[in-house]
């Protein structure tokens, strides 16, 4: 396992990229990026299998989508510094000609970037098909996606759900960013979500909890648990207990956030309360 300090590290320099990425268009999704940022720094420097360079077949590594692609400022930054692409063009995002569009697209080939995602719903189904196609090919690696809890209000999710457990896509894990925030309000307030450990259950799923979503070590840990899982006839779920906006006191425990960008002076605050760890772009 890696220096748990140096991930923690590297999640607070993630966080200061989303931020300074969402100010300098004044356009972007910061809460849900910030609330992410210690389950990708997880995910692609200490559990996934990457090899090096990239290539969109994803055959011999382990495969990721990004469902829920409104919250590109931190797969972007996470990407960037995991070597996928220069760090420097993090000051592109959103702007004209850029290959850092506000929802990724595979259109101009960014490294990393294996689906467009600016429709919520359909990341689930994509990564069914992936995982089949590892089995046919006889590739042991695993497809990871992750979801926002108030996707799960698309109904294509629950179609992806359902065919995973019949079809027994036991090579699959799915995160969903369980904090209960959505761009209207709560999602017990927009369209309640029910008890989605009993629905995922209920289609035939192993459901992992992870009840501290923003603490390395826990989310660690619930990921190689997941993973253990695998193999054994079911698809895994994990329900990522996590926070919106994690990181900057103002942007927590709020749906103000979803889709905000924060101004100089909220930046500044922001910053101060995430020193500089590995060097801005």
């Amino acid at each position: 396992m890696a220096d748990i300090n140096q991930l923690k590290d590297f999640a607070t320099q993630v966080r200061r990229d989303i931020l300074r990425q969402v100010h300098g268009c004044q356009s972007g999704h910061p809460g849900g990026s910030l609330g992410c940022t210690e389950f990708l720094v997880a995910l692609y420097q200490e559990v996934m299998n990457r090899k090096e360079g990239f290539d969109m077949d994803g055959i011999g590594e382990d495969v990721f989508y990004l469902s829920n692609g409104h919250i590109s400022p931190v797969i972007y930054s996470v990407l960037a510094r995991s070597g996928y692409f220069p760090v420097e063009e993090l000051a592109t995002f959103r702007k004209l000609g850029t290959r850092l569009q506000g929802h990724p697209s595979t259109h101009d080939g960014l490294p990393g970037i294996r689906m467009a995602s600016g429709s919520l719903g359909q990341g689930l189904s994509v990564a069914c098909g992936t995982a089949q196609a590892k089995k046919i090919n006889n590739d042991d690696n695993l497809v990871f996606t992750l979801h926002g809890d108030g996707e799960l209000q698309e109904g294509q999710i629950w179609e992806a759900v359902m065919y995973a457990a019949a079809n027994k896509v036991d090579n699959l894990i799915a995160t969903v960013d369980y904090n209960g925030q959505q761009i209207d309000g709560s999602t017990e307030e927009v369209c309640s979500l029910g008890d989605l450990r009993a629905k995922f259950e209920a289609f035939g799923w192993d459901v992992i909890d992870v009840k501290e979503g923003n603490d390395m070590e826990a989310i660690i840990n619930g990921l190689n648990e997941a993973k253990s899982k695998t193999g054994k006839g079911k698809p895994v779920c994990i329900l990522l207990h996590s926070m919106m906006g994690n990181g900057v006191d103002f942007m927590m425990h709020t749906h103000a956030w979803h889709g905000k960008a924060p101004s100089d002076e909220q930046l500044e605050n922001a910053l101060a309360q995430n020193p500089a760890t590995l060097g801005d772009y």
